[in-house]
C-alpha cells in the first residue's frame, strides 16, 4: 500500500493541472543521462517549458558522459570527444551562453601511416599539401570536397527549421525534410558506393577517407554514406572548449537548475490517467530501489545489445517498446606518457620525426590513431613537447593495447591511462532508423546518432526532442513530421 501513495499523489497532481486548463505545463519532466544530448535536452525542455518546470536528470556515471578527461601528471586531457567542427552551432551557441573560451589552437602536422610507410604527409605550406594531394591522387580530393560541402549546405538547414519551432517523430522523417531521398538513401549505401558515384577514386578512398573513418568512428568505408558527415572534420576548423569539452554539460546543467540524481534508471512504466500518459521512472543508487512519476520522459543514452549497464526495461506499452537498437563500436583510449618510438614509422632519428598526429588506414590493425595531445588548459607559454621528449600521446585502438603493442609505439613510458567508450553505433547491425517518438511523451534521443554520431548531432536530436515534447504537449501537430519545409520556411519569413 506504502507503494500506492506516490502514484495517487501523482494522479492527484495531473488532474490537478488538466482541471486548470490544457495550457498548463507538465509538472516534471525525466531526462536519463547527463552527457550532452541529456544536458542539452533538459536546457531546451526549460527554453521552451519555461522555468517552474521541475527537470530531472539521471546520470549512473559521470555528467559528461563521452565528454571526459584523463588526469596525467597533474594536468588533464580528452579522453573522450577531442573537437568540434566550426559548424557546430549548436555547441557555439552553448560555449557563448555558459561563457566559456575556446582553447588555443597548437598547430601540429598530420600524416597517414599504412603499416609500412606513411601514405601521406602533411607540410607546413598549404599550396604544397595540395600540390601532394593532386600528384597521388588527381581531383579525387576536390571530389570529396564538393560532395561533402552538399551534404552539409542540406544538414544545416536543421538549423533554420528548429529556430521555427518545427520537430520530427522519427529518424526518417528528419532526413527526408532536408535532403529528400537522398539522405534517406544515404543511410542504406556504403561511403565508398557513394564517393565512386561522384568520381573519387578507390585508391584515394583505401588511402585517406578510411584512414579520416577510422580516426571518426573506428569504421571502414563500407559504413553509410550519411554518417560519414565526420569527413567534413577533415577539412574544416576544429575547436575545442578551455578547461575540457565537459564544461558544456556541467554548465547546462547548472544554468536549467536541473536536479541531477546519482543512479541507473532499471525501468519506465506507463501508467494512464483521463486519457493522460503519466510515466513511473524506477531507480537504484547506493542508498536502494526508489522510482517517481513524470508527464515526460527523455531516454538521453544508447540503448543497445551490447550495453549490460543500460538494462533499462519498459512494461505497461501497448505495442510493447523495441528497446534493443543494434550493436555499438567499442573504443578503446589510451594516455601514454612516455617516448615515441619513431623508429617503427621510419625515423630512426626521433629528433626529425615532425608529426604531431598520425591516421592509419587498415593496416596496423591494431591502433587507429596516435596523438601529440595538449592539456585542456594551454597557458600562453605553452609548447607542444619535441618528438624526443617525453609527451602525452592518445592512442585510439578498437581493443586495450597489450604491453607489446605498447612497446611497439614506445621506446619507454611513465604511465598508461585508459577509457574505454562504447563511443559509436556499429552501422549496418540495425535494419531500420529508429523513431524518436516511443510514445506520446516518451522519447528516445539518441535515435539519430544511428544515422551520424557526433557530438553536435546529439544537440540537434536535443532540439528536436525537446521541440517534439512541446508541440506534442500543446497538440501543435502542424509543427510536427510536416513535408517541404524550406517552402513553409521562407513563407513564415
Amino acid at each position: 500500500m506504502a507503494r500506492a501513495a506516490p502514484l495517487l499523489a501523482a494522479l492527484t497532481a495531473l488532474l490537478a493541472a488538466a482541471a486548470a486548463g490544457g495550457d498548463a505545463p507538465p509538472g516534471k519532466i525525466a531526462v536519463v543521462g547527463a552527457g550532452i544530448g541529456g544536458s542539452a535536452v533538459a536546457h531546451f525542455l526549460q527554453q521552451h517549458f519555461g522555468p517552474r518546470v521541475q527537470i530531472d536528470v539521471y546520470e549512473k556515471g559521470t555528467v559528461g558522459g563521452r565528454l571526459a578527461t584523463i588526469s596525467v601528471n597533474k594536468q588533464h586531457y580528452e579522453s573522450g570527444a577531442a573537437s568540434f567542427h566550426s559548424l557546430s552551432l549548436h555547441m557555439q551557441d552553448f560555449v557563448k551562453l555558459l561563457g566559456l573560451r575556446h582553447r588555443r589552437e597548437v598547430v601540429g602536422r598530420s600524416a597517414i601511416f599504412g603499416g609500412e610507410h606513411f601514405m601521406l604527409e602533411e607540410t607546413d605550406w598549404y599550396l604544397l599539401n595540395l600540390f601532394r594531394l593532386w600528384w597521388h591522387y588527381g581531383i579525387s580530393f576536390l571530389r570529396l570536397q564538393m560532395w561533402v560541402e552538399e551534404v552539409m549546405e542540406k544538414f544545416m538547414r536543421i538549423y533554420k527549421y528548429q529556430a521555427h519551432g518545427y520537430a520530427f517523430s522519427g529518424v526518417e522523417e528528419l532526413l527526408y525534410s532536408l535532403g529528400e531521398s537522398t539522405f534517406v538513401n544515404m543511410t542504406q549505401h556504403s561511403v565508398a558506393e557513394s564517393l565512386l558515384q561522384v568520381g573519387v577514386t578507390q585508391r584515394f578512398i583505401d588511402d585517406v577517407v578510411s584512414a579520416v573513418l577510422r580516426a571518426s568512428y573506428g569504421q571502414s568505408a563500407a559504413m553509410p554514406a550519411f554518417a560519414a558527415m565526420s569527413l567534413a572534420g577533415a577539412q574544416g576548423s576544429l575547436w575545442s572548449v578551455e578547461g575540457g569539452n565537459k564544461l558544456v554539460c556541467s554548465g547546462l546543467l547548472k544554468l536549467t537548475k536541473a536536479n541531477v540524481i546519482h543512479a541507473t534508471v532499471t525501468s519506465v512504466t506507463l501508467h494512464s490517467t483521463e486519457g493522460k500518459a503519466l510515466y513511473q521512472v524506477a531507480y537504484e543508487n547506493e542508498v536502494g530501489n526508489s522510482s517517481d512519476f513524470y508527464d515526460i520522459v527523455v531516454i538521453a543514452t544508447p540503448l543497445h545489445l551490447d550495453n549490460s549497464s543500460s538494462n533499462l526495461t519498459f512494461a505497461g506499452f501497448h505495442p510493447p517498446i523495441d528497446d534493443v537498437q543494434g550493436s555499438f563500436q567499442p573504443t578503446v583510449v589510451s594516455l601514454v606518457h612516455g617516448y615515441l618510438n619513431s623508429s617503427y614509422f621510419g625515423f630512426p632519428d626521433p629528433k626529425l620525426f615532425p608529426f604531431a598526429n598520425i591516421l592509419t588506414t587498415d593496416f596496423p590493425s591494431f591502433f587507429c590513431t596516435l596523438d601529440n595531445i595538449c592539456p585542456v588548459n594551454i597557458s600562453a607559454s605553452f609548447r607542444r613537447k619535441q618528438p624526443q621528449e617525453a609527451a602525452v600521446w592518445r592512442v585510439q585502438s578498437p581493443k586495450p593495447l597489450f604491453r607489446t603493442q605498447l612497446k611497439t609505439l614506445f621506446r619507454s613510458y611513465y604511465s598508461v591511462q585508459t577509457a574505454e567508450w562504447q563511443a559509436h553505433p556499429l552501422y549496418g547491425s540495425r535494419p531500420t532508423l529508429p523513431r524518436f517518438a516511443l510514445h506520446d511523451q516518451l522519447f528516445y534521443l539518441n535515435a539519430l546518432e544511428w544515422a551520424a554520431s557526433s557530438v553536435e548531432v546529439m544537440a540537434v536530436a536535443a532540439k528536436n526532442v525537446a521541440l517534439l515534447a512541446y508541440n506534442r504537449w500543446y497538440q501543435d501537430l502542424d509543427k510536427i513530421d510536416q513535408k517541404d519545409l524550406m517552402h513553409k520556411v521562407k513563407t513564415e519569413l
